[in-house]
């Protein structure tokens, strides 16, 4: 049985609801609890005005009331002014509440964490610590819901266009016997006039894809995030399959070894080495369209050289597109110029293949930035293609993956052709020999599915189609880590005469298990179809390797390529072989050193923050700029010598070192351009260090421990 005063808070309670919901006169202050949206979308008015009579006597606190028949059922209007007394003020309302001891929220987990009272300079340290760890604990556990929502809503977005999409792509078997006239089908009412065919077209591609207005843009800008948007989904796809995780079967691989080694090995755009060096040496100097915006002034001094903060373009005197057009070709000559040096330095220690940048030219196939690269790259694109045809290295290039065939949406295929033509401009001015030309190549992948493969290949047939003939010579597909297993791609690249790169760090996280297990065991079976495709256009067929992390679980994680890798996979020992690592070139050093393949002792390990083949500046022993220091009085003098740390030894001078063009950023005479893994700082000049006074020291670790 219920308390005294249980029962009579509970009435009281319910009495206030009932006075709130049922009194007529009394406005509400209180929003409803249902959803604001719902109401303003929904015709009908609700009110609730069923009256009711409060019972008096001393028992209406111990109970609830019983129910009466209401007077307007015996056909009697109930007074609902004599028994629903109006208070003279009305009651507060709950905004009025007082709130002064609720926390203001500034960021998430705020609301939940100790507030700066908590935090006190009395407490222990102890104590600070724990309350410091609560709060942190909170905001990450709330960022971390946060977070957890978003991809749940990711996905029921993607599912409800998945959906949308299969019934889009439905049909309606034949067996009705009974058809339906088309003049009691409902039809939509058409804003657009059906006289314009091109708009109602793009209305329909936009109305698929889920991504209306999406503007014609580069492949790698902010405006092709529908683009983005589609292989998202399909990555968001992947992360739900259960037999994709930690939990999958065990994969199954060859033991077989390509020994000896014949073929070449490749990396992917960038060398670390050289690219560490001063000034550095890369092919993928690129700028944002701001910049080019802001080149198009001139600079406020122009009789002096561009600087960061001392002279930048002045804004204020009238822009010239010419000259903002100038800037972005003089990023793209100096990428095409560092070519050279990369081949050669390639050359030096045995590797014969390399992937050219795609953002060699920044911009280049923007619709409104675009620029063609003839005649401003010609000469040093030639230049580098003599070197490449003399040393005998291949190069291909490999678009985005975002630059998709098969899409739905008209504006990405018009990105994508405009992108594969300039890669085709690229590879053409390098005016290889012809054998080294037509292994120039232009990988591509297929994309997102879109809710639907079949229609997916449909839509490619139809954009391969209208592509030039010196694009279809140079494309060719490869299997990904998303969508694409490699039974997916082999019957178009044999129906349409495109070769199939094989990757096989893709193939065991996206495959086939119909027709084969995860591994590369397996996969050797269709080895003679794969290879097929290459030959029929005597192109040199070429393979990628990587591997997942060990630490990789998760569809998501296993897709970041490792550092190095290690193991060579069961390929044709002459085969063309890009290692997609993340330490690039030292990762076919790895590879080099564990399999003594060609050119495995052709290098050496690096000095720690030294490097022999750099112009080094003459250091004086001290600086003297003439100034004396303050002469400190005897008693501070002596207050000092307690806390001060002894002097530094001034710098040794170090001779002036000359290094020939030709030898710059190669080694140096021991040939040192090997780092070990984890140790890329090796490369860097080492930082300096800054020794502090004893009091300093203290008082930093005094406040660590507080903190």
């Amino acid at each position: 049985m219920r308390s005294f005063s249980s029962a009579t808070a509970n009435h009281l309670s319910y009495t206030q609801r009932l006075l709130r919901a049922t009194s007529p006169l009394v406005p509400s202050h209180v929003p409803p609890l249902s959803s604001s949206l719902a109401c303003a979308s929904h015709p009908h008015q609700y009110s609730f005005r069923r009256p009711f009579t409060l019972l008096n006597g001393s028992y209406t606190t111990m109970a609830a009331p019983k129910r009466k028949k209401s007077g307007i059922t015996n056909g009697q209007p109930t007074n609902t002014e004599a028994t629903n007394p109006v208070p003279d003020t009305p009651a507060p309302r709950r905004s009025a509440r007082n709130i002064s001891d609720v926390k203001i929220v500034t960021k998430p987990g705020a609301a939940m964490s100790p507030t700066e009272a908590d935090l006190a300079k009395d407490q222990p340290p102890a104590k600070r610590r724990q309350i410091s760890r609560k709060k942190a604990d909170s905001e990450n556990g709330v960022r971390r819901a946060m977070r957890e929502l978003t991809e749940m809503e990711n996905r029921l977005q993607n599912s409800t266009r998945n959906q949308r999409l299969a019934i889009e792509t439905s049909h309606v078997p034949p067996g009705s016997t009974k058809p339906h006239s088309d003049k009691h089908a409902y039809k939509p009412h058409m804003t657009v006039h059906a006289s314009d065919p091109e708009k109602l077209a793009r209305m329909a591609e936009e109305e698929r894809s889920g991504t209306p207005n999406l503007d014609a843009a580069p492949i790698e800008g902010p405006d092709g995030e529908g683009a983005v948007g589609d292989v998202e989904d399909d990555k968001m796809r992947l992360e739900n399959a259960p037999e994709r995780g930690a939990g999958r079967d065990p994969p199954v691989n060859s033991n077989y070894l390509p020994l000896p080694w014949t073929g070449r090995l490749g990396y992917a755009c960038l060398n670390t080495y050289l690219r560490a060096a001063n000034p550095p040496v890369f092919s993928s100097r690129t700028c944002r369209i701001a910049s080019i915006l802001q080149h198009r002034h001139p600079l406020a001094d122009p009789s002096q050289p561009e600087h960061a903060t001392k002279n930048r373009p002045d804004e204020n005197q009238p822009a010239d597109i010419k000259r903002g057009q100038k800037y972005v070709e003089e990023l793209g000559l100096a990428n095409a110029r560092d070519i050279v040096k990369m081949l050669r330095w390639n050359d030096k220690y045995g590797i014969k293949f390399m992937r050219l940048s795609s953002e060699m030219f920044p911009f280049a196939s923007h619709e409104e930035y675009g620029y063609r690269l003839t005649p401003f790259a010609a000469e040093p694109l030639e230049e580098a293609g003599k070197v490449a045809a003399q040393l005998g290295h291949r190069l291909t290039t490999h678009p985005g993956q975002f630059t998709q065939l098969g899409s739905p949406r008209k504006e990405v295929i018009t990105a994508a052709i405009r992108d594969l033509e300039y890669h085709d401009e690229l590879l053409s001015l390098l005016r290889l020999p012809e054998q080294q030309n037509r292994d120039a190549i232009m990988i591509l992948h297929m994309g997102g599915t879109y809710g639907d493969k079949a229609s997916t290949l449909d839509r490619f047939r139809t954009n391969y189609a209208k592509l030039s003939q010196s694009i279809k010579n140079r494309l060719v597909l490869e299997n990904d880590d998303v969508a694409w297993s490699v039974h997916d791609l082999l019957p178009i690249c044999e129906e349409l005469n495109i070769p199939m790169v094989l990757d096989f760090h893709h193939h065991n996280i996206i495959f086939d298990a119909s027709q084969l297990r995860e591994g590369t065991e397996d996969i050797t079976k269709i080895y003679d179809r794969i290879s097929a495709t290459w030959t029929r256009k005597n192109i040199k067929q070429k393979m990628h390797y990587s591997e997942s992390c060990p630490s990789a679980t998760t569809p998501r994680d296993r897709r970041k390529h490792s550092p190095r890798v290690r193991t060579l996979p069961p390929c044709p020992p002459d085969a063309d072989l890009m290692i997609e690592a993340k330490d690039k070139e030292q990762a076919v050093f790895e590879l080099m050193r564990t399999f003594r393949l060609p050119g495995w002792d052709s290098f050496n390990n690096v000095v720690p923050h030294e490097r022999l083949d750099e112009v080094r500046p003459n250091k004086a022993a001290a600086k003297k700029d003439g100034k004396k220091k303050p002469k400190k009085s005897k008693k501070k003098k002596d207050d000092d010598e307690e806390d001060e740390e002894p002097e530094e030894l001034e710098p040794v001078a170090v001779e002036e070192k000359i290094v020939a063009p030709e030898d710059f950023g190669m080694g140096g005479p021991q040939h040192r351009v090997y780092w070990p893994e984890g140790m890329e700082e090796w490369l860097r000049p080492k930082k300096r260090e800054v020794k502090k006074a004893k009091s300093t020291q203290i008082k930093e670790e005094i406040k660590k421990e507080d903190d």
